[in-house]
């Protein structure tokens, strides 16, 4: 099988791209993201690699602006992740000089997904090896999260994780995710999800949320970390206080 990953362009017998699937083994391998949209703006939040004591922090990012009130996060090759970064903000301030407005989430996850498809199908060429959560607002100024993958699929979401342990927290959105929730509730849901896989602390989480100011324009706030530790603090002391309640009734 190892004749049909020499080229990206060569399908195997059984019809797959094995680099495009050497991609998303990447991603599965990467520090886990996710993203959950609520009725007023959308909570993106990552796992923080733990850095050594002389590194910058601000170095290795796995959230990135884009634009105004447009946020990226990623999971799998950092290196690739940067580089689709920087296309898709040269990208969007092109748009900007030929529309004269600011691009809609909505076109910018198709473009990003339409660039990660055109390195599947040219030779000299391999796959980002990166997933993307793309959140803002689309073009009717409605909150909007994307996913794309490496093989270039765009979808809309409401709720979703990628990177290592995807699964797990998918399973948990899937249970605990309503319609029309709070901001407060969306980034306590997406905190929680993370703490299914990670020690979610202020230390190993990083957090922004994009909403809109009180001039209505999209914005992306960056949480501190007393922020995340007291959405993560809440449910902590109401799990001790019901389990208190469990012991006590015993």
């Amino acid at each position: 099988m190892s004749d049909y990953d020499r080229a990206i362009t060569v399908f195997s017998p059984d019809g797959h791209l094995l680099q495009v699937q050497y991609a998303a083994e990447a991603v599965s391998r990467g520090l886990c993201a996710v993203a959950v949209k609520s009725k007023d703006g959308v909570c993106v939040a990552v796992e923080r690699r733990v850095l050594a004591k002389l590194q910058d922090s601000r170095s290795a990012r796995k959230i990135e602006i884009i634009d105004d009130g447009l946020a990226l996060a990623f999971s799998g090759l950092s290196a690739d992740g940067r580089a689709l970064v920087n296309r898709a903000r040269v990208e969007c301030q092109s748009y900007r000089l030929r529309a004269a407005e600011a691009p809609g989430c909505d076109y910018v996850a198709r473009w990003i997904a339409q660039l990660q498809q055109r390195f599947t199908m040219r030779g000299g060429m391999r796959p980002f090896g990166v997933a993307c959560l793309i959140a803002g607002y689309d073009a009717a100024g409605s909150p909007a999260l994307f996913k794309t993958e490496p093989h270039g699929i765009v979808v809309g979401l409401k709720a979703y994780a990628i990177g290592r342990s995807e699964k797990t927290i998918q399973e948990y959105f899937e249970k605990e995710y309503k319609e029309n929730m709070t901001q407060d509730e969306a980034i306590k849901l997406a905190i929680a999800g993370l703490s299914q896989v990670v020690d979610a602390g202020s230390n190993t989480v990083e957090a922004v949320l994009v909403k809109r100011d009180e001039n209505n324009q999209a914005v992306v706030v960056p949480l501190s970390d007393q922020e995340i530790t007291q959405h993560i603090s809440k449910p902590a002391a109401q799990n001790d206080a019901q389990n208190d309640a469990a012991m006590r009734e015993d």
